[in-house]
C-alpha cells in the first residue's frame, strides 16, 4: 500500500496518505481550468497550434490577419524543424576557411571561431546568418467591410479566443460590422499543415476569404522578408476544384505547398507574385483550408476531411493521458493557480515547440532568435524534462542529431588538437559552430548528450539504449578527457583557459577551473564509465585517470567560488549577473564531490545578493533544482515564482524574457524539469513523496506518471 501511495504522490502535512483506493487525477479537469483566453488582439500573448516539427502563431482571428500589429513585439511564424533557408554565398565563405584566432592553452594554440570585439566583416554576418529558419508562409483571413475597405483590428468586436488544450484546438469568434464569424483552427498531428473552418454569412458573400501569402528568407527576428518578392519564386504546379500545389524556390533552398478546400468550387486566384486567394460566394457560409508545407512533394493521400478533426483530438487526448500529471488544486498556499498553470501550459508549448527531429531555438517555432539558429547548450533545457514526465520518445526524436553531426564534431576536436567530439554551440542542422566572441569557448554543452543518454537509459533499461547512444556517449567523454590538461608541476589536472563557463561574465582568456563544469566533468566521465561495465566493457583508463587527477571545485570561505580564477566571487559586485551556475553542481546535477553545507553556503549567498534582474528564465527552476537538493523547499517554490522580469508567464504560457525575445522556452522546460523532480524525487532522495515541495497544508501536490531525476 505505501508504494501504491508513492506512486500516487499525496502529500499532506508531509506524509504519505494512503485513501484506500486514491482517485486518479481528473487530468481533463486540470488542463481545462488553464485553456488560455483572450479577448482582444495582445500583442504580447498569441496562441499557437503544432505538433512539435511545425508550429503556427496567430492572431485573434485565428489566422495570421493582422500580422503587422505583432512585428514589433512577437512576429506571427509558420516554422518547421525542416524549414531552412540559406542567402547566395558567391565568396564561398565557409567555417573550414575561416581564419581561427590562436588562444594559448597551457602552452599550446588552438584556434577558435572567435570575433574580437564582436565586429561584424560581411563574412561574420553571413556565416552566423545562415542558415536559419524560414517563414514557410502566412495564411490570414481576407476581410472587408461593408464599403469594400480592409478591415482592421478595431473593425471587429465581441472578440473571444480560447485554445482547448485538450484537444488541441483553437476556437475564435469576433463580429464584422455586426456579423458573426466562427473560426477552427488546429495543426495536423502527423503532417506539417494548418486546417481551418470558418463559418460566417460574410464567406456567402465574397466579404470573407483566406489569403496566402509567402516571405523571402531571413534569420531576423521577424523571420520573414516582404520586401524582395523578386527575389525567390512561387509556382503553381498542379490544380484541379479544391485543390493545388505550388513549388516554392528561394536561391537553393525549395519547398512544396499543397492547398486544399470545400467546397471545391471556391474561387482560388493568384493576386500578385506570392499571394494567393480563396473566396466562395453563394450560399456557402462554411470554408474550409487545409495548407499543408513539406520538404518534397507528399505522395500519400490526404485523410477523409471528416475525419481531421477526430484525428487532432485523439492526438492530443492521448498526450495529456499519458506521461505525467500534477495536481496542486488541494494546497492552500494561493501560489498553486499560477504554478499549475504554468506547468500545464508548458507541456503544451514544449510539445509543439520542443519535441521535433532537431534540438528547438530559443523562441521554438514561433520566431526567429539568434539568426534563427540553435543553442547547444539550451538543449537540456528545451527536452530533458521529456524523460522525467516520462514522454522519452519525446526527447528521443531529437537525439540522433548528434549522431548526424558526430563527424563534424569530430573534425572540430582533431583541428583543436583533442580527441573524440566537440559539439558546437550556435549551430544548425549541419552542426557547423557560428563565430561568436562566447559561443565557441563554452563547454557545459558538452556532457550534454551523456546526460540525455542516462535519461533514456533509465527510462527503458535496456542494451538496445545502450548499443544506440554509446558511440555519442563515449565520444564526448573521450573529447572531455582530452580537453583538460596538466597543471604545470604536474599536481592535478585543470580546465581551462581558454573558456567561458556558463556564467558568461568571465573574461575567456582567464578563467579556469569552474566549479559547475568541473562538476559535470566528474559526473560525465563517472556515468561513461558506468555505459562501458554495463555493455561489458572495461573502464576506460585514461578516463579514470582524469577522474583521480581533475582539480577540486574552488573553495574560498565556506563556499564555492564561481570559478577558480576568480577568487573575488563574494567581493566584486560584477560577479553577480548573469547566471548563478556554481549552484548547478548540486541541483542540475547530484553535485558528485560537492560537499552540502559548502553549497548550503553559497546558496544563501547568491539568494541573497544575486542581481536576479540580470538573470534568465532557466535560472529559476535551475536555482530552485538546487533549493530542493538542500532541503530549502519553501525557497524552491519561491524560486519557480519569483517576482522578476525574466520570470513572467504571459497568457499563452511563454515565459517573457526581453522586447525582441518574448518567448523563452529554455523556462517553460526547465519549470517542467525542476517541478518534476521536487515532486517524484532524485536519486538519494529516499522514499519521500514530494521531497521539494513545503511539508503541511500549504502544499498538497497530487501526481502520477513522473520520474525521479538523476
Amino acid at each position: 500500500m505505501l508504494k501504491q501511495c508513492l506512486a500516487a504522490g499525496i502529500l499532506i502535512g508531509g506524509m504519505a496518505w494512503c485513501l484506500a483506493a486514491a482517485p486518479p487525477i481528473d487530468r481533463q479537469a486540470v488542463v481545462a481550468r488553464h485553456n488560455p483566453v483572450l479577448h482582444a488582439f495582445d500583442v504580447e500573448a498569441p496562441l499557437s497550434v503544432g505538433n512539435g516539427q511545425f508550429a503556427f502563431t496567430v492572431d485573434a482571428t485565428g489566422l495570421q490577419t493582422f500580422p503587422e500589429v505583432y512585428d514589433k513585439t512577437l512576429p506571427l511564424g509558420t516554422l518547421s524543424q525542416w524549414g531552412w533557408h540559406s542567402f547566395p554565398n558567391p565568396e564561398g565563405w565557409s567555417m573550414g576557411k575561416f581564419d581561427h584566432t590562436p588562444f594559448d592553452a597551457h602552452g599550446r594554440p588552438v584556434g577558435y571561431a572567435d570575433i574580437p570585439g564582436n565586429r561584424r566583416t560581411p563574412e561574420i554576418s553571413w556565416l552566423r546568418a545562415n542558415p536559419h529558419r524560414l517563414h514557410l508562409g502566412r495564411i490570414g483571413f481576407f476581410l472587408r467591410t461593408t464599403t469594400g475597405q480592409p478591415a482592421r483590428t478595431n473593425d471587429l468586436t465581441e472578440v473571444e479566443q480560447r485554445l482547448d488544450l485538450w484537444s488541441g484546438t483553437l476556437h475564435s469568434r469576433f463580429k464584422l460590422e455586426g456579423q458573426m464569424v466562427t473560426v477552427e483552427t488546429c495543426s495536423l498531428p502527423e503532417d506539417d499543415g494548418v486546417l481551418v473552418r470558418v463559418r460566417s454569412s460574410l464567406v456567402a458573400s465574397g466579404r470573407l476569404g483566406i489569403d496566402l501569402a509567402f516571405p523571402y528568407g531571413t534569420g531576423a527576428f521577424t523571420t520573414a522578408d516582404w520586401s524582395r518578392p523578386e527575389a525567390h519564386q512561387t509556382r503553381q504546379v498542379s490544380g484541379s476544384p479544391g485543390r493545388a500545389e505550388l513549388l516554392r524556390t528561394l536561391d537553393q533552398d525549395t519547398y512544396q505547398v499543397q492547398a486544399q478546400w470545400r467546397p471545391a468550387f471556391a474561387k482560388w486566384e493568384e493576386t500578385k507574385a506570392h499571394h494567393y486567394r480563396l473566396t466562395a460566394s453563394g450560399t456557402n457560409e462554411m470554408l474550409e483550408f487545409l495548407c499543408m508545407f513539406a520538404p518534397t512533394r507528399r505522395t500519400q493521400p490526404l485523410a477523409d476531411w471528416g475525419m481531421l478533426p477526430g484525428m487532432v483530438h485523439g492526438h492530443w487526448e492521448r498526450f495529456w493521458r499519458s506521461g505525467g500529471a500534477v495536481d496542486f488544486s488541494g494546497s492552500k498556499d494561493v501560489r498553486w493557480r499560477e504554478l499549475e498553470r504554468r506547468v500545464v501550459l508548458s507541456q503544451y508549448l514544449t510539445a509543439i515547440q520542443c519535441a521535433g527531429t532537431l534540438p528547438p531555438q530559443e523562441s521554438g517555432l514561433t520566431f526567429n532568435s539568434w539568426e534563427g539558429k540553435f543553442h547547444l547548450e539550451m538543449h537540456w533545457w528545451h527536452a530533458a524534462h521529456f524523460a522525467l514526465w516520462n514522454r522519452p520518445q519525446l526527447l528521443e526524436k531529437s537525439l540522433p542529431y548528434y549522431q548526424t553531426i558526430l563527424p563534424q564534431a569530430r573534425a572540430t576536436a582533431g583541428r583543436q588538437g583533442y580527441t573524440g567530439a566537440r559539439w558546437p554551440k550556435m549551430t544548425g542542422p549541419g552542426g557547423i559552430e557560428s563565430p561568436s566572441p562566447v559561443g565557441p569557448f563554452l563547454v557545459w554543452q558538452q556532457p550534454h548528450p551523456i546526460f540525455y543518454a542516462e535519461l533514456c537509459y533509465r527510462a527503458h533499461r535496456d542494451r538496445a539504449t545502450l548499443e544506440k547512444y554509446r558511440e555519442v556517449v563515449f565520444e564526448t567523454a573521450e573529447f572531455m578527457s582530452s580537453f583538460v590538461v596538466e597543471e604545470q608541476g604536474g599536481r592535478r589536472l585543470v580546465m581551462g583557459p581558454p573558456l567561458h563557463c556558463a556564467q558568461e561574465t568571465f573574461p575567456k582568456e582567464r578563467t579556469f577551473n569552474p566549479t559547475f563544469e568541473l562538476t559535470y566533468w566528474v559526473w560525465g566521465l563517472q556515468v561513461a564509465q558506468s555505459w562501458r561495465e554495463r555493455l561489458g566493457l572495461p573502464r576506460e583508463a585514461h578516463w579514470d585517470r582524469v577522474l583521480q587527477r581533475l582539480s577540486q571545485p574552488p573553495i574560498a570561505a565556506d563556499k564555492y567560488l564561481f570559478a577558480e580564477s576568480a577568487p573575488d566571487s563574494y567581493t566584486n559586485p560584477r560577479w553577480a549577473n548573469d547566471h548563478p551556475s556554481v549552484l548547478m553542481a548540486y541541483g542540475f546535477l547530484p553535485g558528485p564531490g560537492i560537499k552540502p553545507q559548502i553549497m548550503r553556503n553559497t546558496f544563501a549567498w547568491v539568494w541573497q545578493n544575486w542581481n536576479w534582474p540580470h538573470t534568465w528564465g532557466w535560472d529559476y527552476p535551475m536555482v530552485a533544482l538546487t533549493a530542493a537538493r538542500l532541503g530549502e523547499r519553501e525557497k524552491a517554490v519561491s524560486a519557480l515564482l519569483m517576482d522578476t522580469p525574466k520570470n513572467v508567464y504571459r497568457g499563452n504560457g511563454h515565459n517573457h524574457q526581453r522586447p525582441g525575445l518574448t518567448i523563452y522556452l529554455p523556462g517553460n522546460g526547465g519549470l517542467l524539469y525542476a517541478v518534476a523532480m521536487m515532486a517524484a524525487g532524485w536519486d538519494g532522495a529516499g522514499r519521500e513523496v514530494n521531497p521539494g515541495f513545503p511539508k503541511g497544508e500549504d502544499w498538497v501536490v497530487r501526481w502520477e506518471g513522473l520520474s525521479s531525476a538523476p
